[in-house]
């Protein structure tokens, strides 16, 4: 649905908007195969990751072909729009823009002509210094002297992703290999891309590693996509991750690898939280085995009596299986979920909109009454959802509601690519714990620690990004009006509205 300034909300509360990943990427090389169909269902995986837009490319050799839409995988294409797009190498996409560019110029991949032919493009992430590149761009058109406007602009397109694609279009007199290799040194901030020509797909991640990027094997071709999960659903076998600061290439005459850059590893610690489906390996690691262990050691560092613990479905279930394991209390379901309220584009009434959450979630109160609960959830933003919730619990009858957080509390925003509620409006950014407990009207509140959560990732600290908690941020963020630069992840805006109207970009990169 949307709000008052366009964009589609995630719940059908418009107050609250949970943190959002800003996109899912898949690219795949295999000829003989319906690489249209394996894109679909590839992205139809990552739809977690993105769920305003969505679109594949299609390259049969000769010519691409992009479909895109607004709204859902399930929604934009069906049987007719795959047989169309007939080929051997794909590139999809799924996005969520992280401010009010929800719009079908936005969505991706985005299409560019060359000297040599045509190039699309995915994008996972946020750039950092997209004025700095659309000055680049500016620089090489001058030089090149053609005056031509690209497809993308024509079409009124203005986001970060597309300025890329057109600084890897912009050097006539190199192939789209070599001209990424001589673009991407120069970007910053965190990006995970699939893009292609008419014969080849390309992948590249960023030094820092920052978003997920995997690469897959089929028994004919190769894949590449922001979660194992994606390789699991089209059939290919995980081979490795994309490496920070690797570029791989994959054609008829194999897969190729090299470095534009070093790689200095900071991946984001928020996927172990929330944004990566739980059947999802990072480096090596298990998502669900991770939250479990998290849930265990949140048992041990915020114990408390109480008769039942029950998960905020679906992102606190693994966290509230393991805070069972580690306490010793039951584990139950005391709220049963709507599986088919999700994203809308209907805009639900007045009376409808006040029902908030219970559209969503319902109360098993013959479980939840006289009960002393111990309610586990990934994070708190705002804190309207579980105002919310736990108002709702204790009319079912709850006798105490203990909340326990898996992750630790939010109180800086992501310039990386998630789609966290500004500075402003972080509630602990502003308040200390026991402040939103009460706010929130809980009997008790307590999170994980820092240090326990990436201990149950399994990751050296210092190759985690960690800045939504700690704001240590591993790549510089532009203060003052720079900021502009990230208004929008995955393909946003820039120059088009402040990011952080308390604090901003300025004070976090301050931060130690």
């Amino acid at each position: 649905m949307t709000r008052g300034d366009g964009r589609l909300t995630h719940d059908l509360d418009p107050a609250e908007r949970g943190p959002q990943d800003a996109c899912g990427v898949f690219g795949v090389w295999a000829p003989g195969e319906e690489v249209a169909k394996l894109a679909y269902f590839g992205l139809y995986a990552l739809q977690h990751r993105g769920q305003e837009s969505a679109g594949i490319a299609v390259s049969n050799g000769s010519q691409i072909l992009v479909y895109k839409d607004m709204g859902l995988v399930s929604q934009v294409f069906d049987e007719s729009h795959l047989e169309a797009l007939r080929g051997h190498v794909a590139v999809g996409h799924c996005r969520y823009s992280t401010t009010g560019s929800s719009v079908w110029e936005n969505a991706q991949p985005t299409f560019r002509s060359t000297a040599t032919g045509a190039l699309a493009l995915g994008h996972n992430g946020n750039l950092t210094n997209t004025r700095e590149l659309a000055r680049l761009l500016a620089a090489r058109r001058e030089a090149d002297l053609t005056g031509e406007v690209p497809l993308g602009e024509a079409m009124g397109s203005t986001n970060d992703t597309d300025v890329l694609t057109g600084l890897l279009a912009a050097y006539p007199d190199l192939p789209v290999e070599e001209a990424a290799r001589q673009v991407l040194p120069q970007v910053r901030g965190a990006y995970s891309l699939v893009f292609m020509d008419e014969s080849t797909l390309y992948a590249a991640r960023d030094p820092q590693g920052i978003r997920p990027l995997v690469l897959g094997r089929l028994e004919r071709g190769w894949v590449v996509a922001s979660e194992t999960a994606a390789l699991d659903i089209v059939g290919a076998s995980f081979v490795r991750e994309v490496e920070p600061g690797e570029l791989v290439a994959v054609d008829e005459h194999g897969l190729r690898s090299s470095r534009f850059a070093d790689a200095r590893p900071k991946g984001c610690l928020f996927e172990y939280v929330y944004l990566a489906r739980p059947d999802t390996r990072i480096a090596g690691r298990s998502v669900h085995a991770s939250r479990v262990e998290v849930g265990r050691r949140l048992a041990l560092e915020a114990p408390v009596e109480a008769d039942l613990v029950i998960p905020v479905p679906e992102s606190g279930t693994p966290a509230a299986i393991g805070y069972a394991q580690g306490s010793g209390i039951p584990y139950g379901t005391g709220l049963v979920k709507n599986a088919y309220v999700g994203r809308t584009f209907i805009q639900p009434s007045q009376t409808i909109r006040q029902l908030g959450i219970r559209l969503k979630l319902n109360p098993l109160r013959e479980v939840i009454a006289g009960k002393r609960l111990v309610v586990v959830d990934d994070s708190i933003v705002r804190g309207n959802t579980q105002r919310a919730l736990i108002r709702m619990l204790r009319e079912a009858g709850a006798r105490e509601v203990h909340v326990r957080i898996s992750s630790p509390p939010v109180a800086w925003p992501c310039y990386y690519g998630i789609d966290f509620a500004s500075r402003a409006e972080l509630i602990a950014s502003g308040l200390s714990v026991d402040e939103v407990r009460t706010s929130i009207g809980a009997d008790s509140l307590a999170h994980i620690s820092l240090d326990a959560l990436v201990e149950a990732s399994e990751q050296p600290k210092e190759q985690l990004c960690r800045a939504c908690f700690d704001g240590t941020y591993p790549v510089g963020v532009p203060d003052d009006t720079a900021a502009e630069d990230l208004v929008d992840g995955c393909g946003g805006g820039f120059g088009l509205v402040p990011l952080v109207p308390a604090g901003g970009a300025a004070e976090a990169v301050r931060r130690p």
